[in-house]
């Protein structure tokens, strides 16, 4: 389904695009950056939230796919967590330090987005079937309403991202382009008077 309508106050929340996650490895990456950061220049010059998201480390639990990697990772890099410096980061944004997939968990981001009288979320970033998809899931068990900007996400496995697209989803929220969310945003600031 296409976007539909921008609520008075959304937030955009960009998921892991930092300096030790991504990267050429995954598909269209330099894309799903460009686009990020258009998003936040557009919320920020209109007044609206931005979040910015990094990971600094996982949950505790047992997996099958941190069994298989035990032992073969190598040392993170200092810069690991930091944000990449296309995003523009601005002294208002919202920033978040996760440590799950979702950017909610222990984090205060509802606390944050309520106090700001947010209903609405945009959502992009990495990884499409993780972080993105988690952050997603929790937005909307929030009672938040969810946009999924497909053009601005990314994952390392392609069929987990098409999975997301297709079958995750259009149960949490509307999907749009980047290009979809800026025109709403333009029309809504062009009624308002803002422009």
């Amino acid at each position: 389904m296409p976007l539909t309508v921008l609520d008075p106050t959304p937030a955009l929340i960009v998921v892991d695009l930092q300096k030790g996650v991504g990267g050429p490895r995954l598909p269209f990456y330099s894309t799903v950056v460009e686009n990020s950061a258009l998003l936040a220049a557009r919320f920020r010059a209109h007044g609206l939230p931005v979040v910015l998201v990094n990971v600094a480390g996982g949950a505790p639990g047992r997996t099958d796919d941190k069994q298989r990697r035990d032992g073969t990772r190598s040392p993170r890099a200092e810069d690991w967590t930091e944000l990449l410096d296309e995003l523009g980061a601005a002294e208002g944004d919202i920033r978040i330090t996760k440590r799950t997939w979702g950017a909610f968990h222990g984090t205060g981001l509802a606390e944050a987005l309520g106090a700001r009288g947010v209903t609405q979320v945009v959502v992009t970033g990495v990884a499409t079937s993780v972080g993105v998809e988690s952050t997603a899931r929790a937005a909307h068990e929030h009672g938040l309403h969810v946009v999924l900007a497909v053009d601005a996400m990314t994952d390392p496995r392609a069929e987990a991202h098409r999975n997301s697209l297709a079958r995750i989803f259009p149960r949490l929220g509307e999907t749009a382009s980047t290009a979809d969310v800026v025109a709403m945003l333009e029309a809504r600031a062009v009624r308002a008077g803002e422009a």
